[in-house]
């Protein structure tokens, strides 16, 4: 007669896990506090020996993937670029990475990106071959981002379209002929679409934050539209968000009434997860708002699938605590050893509703079980909303992007390249672009007290980019390095809107700053740590100037030459609207500079010579969600400040 304790072994699911430190030695080599990291599998890892997780999986190696699977998904440039990247020179990897898409590499990348994608292959195929009843790829570079013949997005290879090739192709022993890809990444999968884009073999669902194409990677690849061609028709999913703060309620709801149906009928043989945690509470870039319940409840719905074959690769997730708490609760339902405790909010927001209706409908010619109308009194269930700009006419679909809490939950709103480095094609231009490098390693902060007080507006002007309501995109600065650090002051001056209109927003008025110091007016500033080199780029962009100058703006000796008295100013652009900077003391011991109008265009709008003009909605919502997200105002008390600046000088 067996005993107790053997009876409970028999039953435990055998889990794999698998890690490898060799993946921390790619890292961006300009900048130790780039959000992909090698901390954020470190900071798994050790989480997870914590609290002996490692003890009850099994443990696996990690392996170089081999050229021949990759080359199944990439092409062979593409390849070779990767193969070869970490045995060239610094300045040829830099020079690459600047221009691709939010990439840098480093003499490990070659070998990260090989046992990433090695490493999937491994956890895959050991499900498959029914070793293993599920398993856990803890690896970086992530994946989903990168495009048969390009990286982009902090990602190299694919690796989970490079696992599910494998199973589909390789292996016929295994029998997988059905892979459902479930991609929970905050960012939409757009590399592993393309991939399947025609395959019935595959399904590829990803929900992720969209907003209409401006959230990364700001195409509208991401859009409920895009359902897959030929043969492929139907099998590609997208549950693009209107909005951010997105947290459990959402994502069940999505699992209920789109994923879960889909793929009952659809009957995987194996479902390979994008496990990406910046959807987590926290996260600096995406965000939302998913619990570590959220994720383990999600994966628990999956489970019920495939026989419960699931396999977790990691991709995104940048908030050190989340990833490794959402991490370990995941693998917590794979072992299927611990019921789930943990609860969330009542009701999903109703844009969520309206997005999943809209997928429902597009998806149901496909897929019958979708066809039926939600009952009104489910979808009538909503969260509050995310957040609105005083009414829901001052929007035109009532919501917009919600208030972020940490200084980079916008940090890919508008993204292009997030990691681009001030790189010169030649000798030529970099001799004659010798002010750059003398300014980019000078740093002080642009205080904003117009539109750019909205980070994804300020985005534009570094990264390259449109925001709606802006009239055409901005051409971004040469060095295309996002801000890390951001700070809020308010400043003894006052703000008001002149002009007839500009060649940004249109008609209306846009704001300006009187520099003269008055106790009794506050102006709130939102203030951005950059160089001195990007400060040049934003005010020749204000100013409607090309960025090809062959000398700076405002360089070092003209900033010490106001730095011995606040709110002093100098004019550097002649008859620029923007044309003058001020300086408004110091913070942290670095300067604190912002941009305004000449003494002579403000006494012009005193005297009525030039229009004082309110702004238009576009421009006053960008106030407005900058000071809220910025949380210094409430919407109210946001619309107030705007209205009371628009009425007087």
């Amino acid at each position: 007669m067996s005993s107790k304790k053997d009876k409970i072994a028999s039953q435990q699911r055998r889990v794999g896990l698998l890690y490898d430190n060799r993946m921390c030695k790619h890292f961006n080599p300009d900048d130790n506090r780039h959000p992909e990291t090698p901390n954020r599998i470190k900071a798994i890892w050790d989480k997870l020996q914590t609290t002996g997780i490692t003890d009850r999986c099994v443990i696996l190696d990690a392996v170089d993937a081999e050229d021949k699977h990759i080359l199944a998904v990439h092409s062979k440039k593409h390849v070779d670029q990767i193969k070869n990247i970490s045995n060239k020179s610094f300045n040829y990897r830099r020079n690459l990475a600047a221009r691709l898409n939010s990439i840098y590499f480093n003499e490990g990348s070659t070998k990260s990106a090989y046992l990433a994608a090695g490493s999937a292959i491994e956890v895959a195929k050991r499900v498959a071959s029914k070793e293993l009843n599920s398993a856990a790829a803890i690896i970086r570079p992530p994946g989903h981002h990168a495009e048969p013949d390009e990286a982009m997005g902090f990602c190299l290879f694919n690796n989970v379209a490079i696992a599910a090739s494998y199973l589909l192709n390789e292996n016929p022993e295994f029998g997988v002929k059905k892979i459902l890809i479930v991609d929970w990444d905050v960012h939409h999968g757009n590399g592993t679409q393309k991939m399947f884009w025609t395959d019935s073999r595959v399904l590829f669902f990803s929900v992720h934050r969209h907003e209409h194409g401006s959230f990364y990677p700001a195409d509208d690849n991401g859009f409920y539209n895009m359902i897959g061609e030929g043969a492929g028709a139907g099998y590609n999913i997208n549950v693009p968000w209107e909005n951010g703060r997105c947290g459990d309620a959402d994502y069940f709801a999505v699992w209920d009434h789109i994923l879960l149906p889909v793929a009952k009928k659809f009957k995987p043989d194996i479902i390979l997860v994008s496990a990406g945690f910046d959807a987590a509470v926290g996260d600096p870039l995406g965000g939302c708002r998913v619990t570590p319940f959220g994720f383990s409840l999600m994966l628990k719905k999956l489970m019920d699938l495939a026989e419960g074959r699931v396999v977790l690769v990691l991709e995104g997730g940048y908030n050190l605590d989340s990833i490794a708490k959402s991490m370990h609760a995941c693998l917590e339902v794979l072992l299927e050893d611990k019921p789930l405790v943990g609860s969330s909010e009542a009701y999903p927001f109703e844009s969520t509703w309206r997005v999943i209706q809209a997928v429902r409908k597009e998806l149901s010619p496909f897929w019958p079980t979708l066809a039926s109308e939600l009952p009104q009194e489910l979808i009538s269930q909503v969260a509050d909303p995310p957040h609105t700009l005083g009414s829901s006419s001052d929007s035109e679909d009532g919501e917009a992007p919600p208030r972020l809490k940490t200084i980079a939950e916008l940090l890919e709103e508008v993204i292009k390249p997030l990691s681009n480095l001030n790189v010169y094609a030649d000798e030529e231009n970099a001799a004659s672009c010798s002010w750059r490098s003398e300014l980019s390693n000078v740093y002080l902060w642009y205080a904003s007290y117009g539109s750019n007080m909205w980070r994804p507006r300020f985005d534009c002007y570094v990264a390259g980019g449109q925001v709606e309501g802006l009239q055409k995109p901005c051409s971004g600065s040469v060095n295309k390095t996002l801000p890390n650090e951001i700070l809020w002051k308010t400043f003894p001056c006052h703000i008001f809107f002149g002009r007839d209109s500009s060649r940004s927003w249109g008609p209306g008025g846009v704001a300006f700053l009187n520099p003269e110091k008055n106790s009794q007016h506050k102006t709130h500033m939102c203030m951005y740590k950059i160089s001195l080199e990007q400060f040049n780029d934003i005010l020749l962009q204000e100013n409607g100037l090309s960025l090809d100058a062959g000398s700076s703006l405002f360089d070092m000796t003209t900033l010490n030459a106001i730095s011995n008295k606040e709110f002093s100013y100098r004019e550097v652009v002649k008859d620029g609207w923007y044309g003058h900077v001020v300086y408004l003391g110091k913070e942290n011991d670095i300067p604190i500079i912002t941009m305004t109008c000449s003494p002579l265009d403000i006494e012009g709008f005193k005297s009525g010579n030039l229009p004082l003009r309110a702004p238009n909605k576009s421009y006053a919502n960008t106030l407005i969600k900058g000071l809220v997200e910025g949380e210094q105002f409430s919407e109210a008390e946001a619309i107030v400040y705007i209205d009371a600046a628009a009425k007087s000088l």
